[in-house]
């Protein structure tokens, strides 16, 4: 007898729709998985026998044969066991025929019966709505993200049990109710506020400006003058995403496997990995070809510390995903692609001992030795950064001063506006283009237009500094979100003044 059960795999960050059909035969038992099964499907074999049994239900001893179609496309995970294991006893006679018929089931298997929570459960349920499914059995633990998703109605099952007495028709389950976007969003509270920084007028206004527009920043500082600090507190002002940023998110996070309790991302992602951080786990790797932080920053920002104390093999891969926001992922049993659309905000000592041009400690660095730590960092990645940003140090008595800075909330509101200025000009350009650090050569001089006077400076800059052309364009890009941030259409020639000086520090030291 044959049973036919609509399942979910995984390619990338998208799902599509397989097909788990079971035959069952007369002969020497046996249990067979084809359709390029991964060694996790296969290994389903002894899940779904051990989970039915330990279910109650009878496994037939006849010959099984599962076929996982389309068969030219690799399946990988556990998330085939629970539509296998009601395959089985479909072909076995045990629910009507047509019972599977409308809903794709996904879930992995424990030898007791009782379902476990899948990777990539978001994308899976996408695709089955993209599909034509009116219904998805998942996971109860997958269920916080994706009960955002409407037109197709979401079953959740904790044991085999569950999903026999649903099928059967014992104990129908009700598809549970959505969950608006807007009802997950709730006041965001943060241990970090931009309030908690003594000073720093000049670094502030920059990542305010990095943050309204999207734009790559690095800070140059002595050790303790607040650069951490202040890349942490970046969340703090940046507006909410949108639900469709949302989605992209929580997609790839789900992919890893990297999905919190609380189900949708609603905060965009703060990514920090460790300076020791290899090729692989920056951009994204294995035998499964999962996502890096590279691709878990996505729609957030990626902070690389200390940024010299990394391999210099995994700075120059970052050089490509910042040029075209994506990356696609190569390994020999797997290809994919991921979005990649992140600000980086890097951190660094000037020197070895990080003294070099502070007012309040010497520098003990030879210049051989501060040239060797500046050269760490190639010169086309810093090509790509679009905004230089020192930091200085902070005499102890200005630590103890009363006066109160201006909290993150306070920034918020103008970064929010601002970014609903580009919003509302790039709404009709095609390519996903959201914010003034995304703009490409087909849009920017449209998006950006300029006085004469202010074409004048930049004009004359370019000349005096050697700007590469990706260094002007750059610094067009920040001066439209200076404009942006004063509510102004056309960029003068303040706005690109005060750009230029974000381009400028890379001169100082590295020549």
């Amino acid at each position: 007898m044959l049973a036919s059960v609509t399942s979910l795999g995984i390619l990338g960050i998208d799902g599509f729709v397989v097909r788990a059909e079971v035959n069952l035969a007369p002969g020497m038992p046996a249990f067979d998985v084809v359709g390029l099964p991964d060694a996790a499907v296969r290994e389903s074999r002894e899940r779904v026998r051990a989970a039915l049994r330990n279910a109650g239900e009878k496994f037939p001893a006849e010959r099984l044969t599962v076929n996982l179609a389309p068969a030219d496309v690799k399946k990988e995970g556990p998330a085939f066991d629970l539509p296998i294991a009601l395959g089985v006893l479909g072909a076995s006679g045990a629910f009507r025929p047509e019972a599977f018929e409308g809903t794709a089931v996904i879930g992995e298997l424990s030898l007791d019966g009782s379902v476990r929570p899948v990777r990539g459960a978001l994308p899976m349920v996408i695709a089955a709505l993209t599909a034509g499914v009116r219904s998805a059995m998942l996971p109860a633990a997958n269920l916080p993200e994706v009960r955002t998703i409407e037109g197709i109605g979401l079953l959740p099952v904790s044991h085999l049990r569950d999903a026999v007495a649903h099928f059967s028709g014992r104990a129908p389950i009700a598809p549970v109710p959505t969950v608006r976007y807007i009802d997950l969003l709730t006041a965001r509270e943060y241990p970090v506020d931009f309030s908690h920084v003594k000073g720093q007028r000049f670094a502030k206004r920059a990542l305010e400006i990095a943050a309204a527009g999207g734009h790559n920043a690095l800070m140059i500082g002595s050790p303790g003058s607040g650069k951490t600090l202040m890349a942490r507190c970046i969340p703090t002002i940046l507006p909410d995403m949108s639900f469709q940023e949302a989605l992209e998110v929580t997609r790839i996070h789900s992919v890893a496997g990297a999905i919190p309790e609380t189900g949708l991302l609603t905060e965009r992602p703060f990514r920090s990995p460790h300076h020791t951080a290899s090729n692989a786990s920056l951009v994204g790797g294995g035998a499964g070809a999962l996502p890096g932080e590279i691709s878990k920053a996505h729609n957030g920002v990626l902070f690389l510390d200390e940024l010299p104390e990394y391999r210099r093999d995994v700075l120059e891969a970052l050089r490509q995903p910042l040029e075209d926001g994506f990356v696609t992922v190569a390994r020999v049993n797997a290809t994919a692609t991921y979005p990649a659309q992140f600000t980086l905000v890097c951190s660094m000592n000037p020197c070895p001992c990080g003294n070099l041009g502070s007012r309040l400690q010497p520098c003990r660095c030879s210049p051989a030795e501060i040239r060797r730590y500046l050269n760490r960092i190639s010169g086309p990645l810093l090509d790509r950064i679009d905004m230089h940003i020192e930091v200085e140090s902070i005499p102890s008595d200005r630590l103890s001063d009363e006066v109160a800075e201006e909290p993150s909330s306070a920034i918020r509101e103008r970064v929010e506006r601002a970014r609903s200025v580009q919003s509302e000009r790039y709404r009709s350009e095609p390519g996903g283009l959201r914010i003034n650090a995304q703009l490409n050569a087909r849009t920017l001089n449209r998006a950006c237009p300029m006085t004469g006077r202010a074409r004048e400076i930049l004009k004359l800059s370019s000349e005096a500094l050697s700007f590469s052309n990706r260094a002007y364009t750059r610094i067009l890009k920040v001066a439209r979100t200076i404009a942006d941030l004063e509510g102004a259409d056309v960029i003068d020639e303040a706005h690109v003044s005060e750009a230029v000086q974000y381009s400028t520090l890379d001169r100082k030291y590295w020549g």
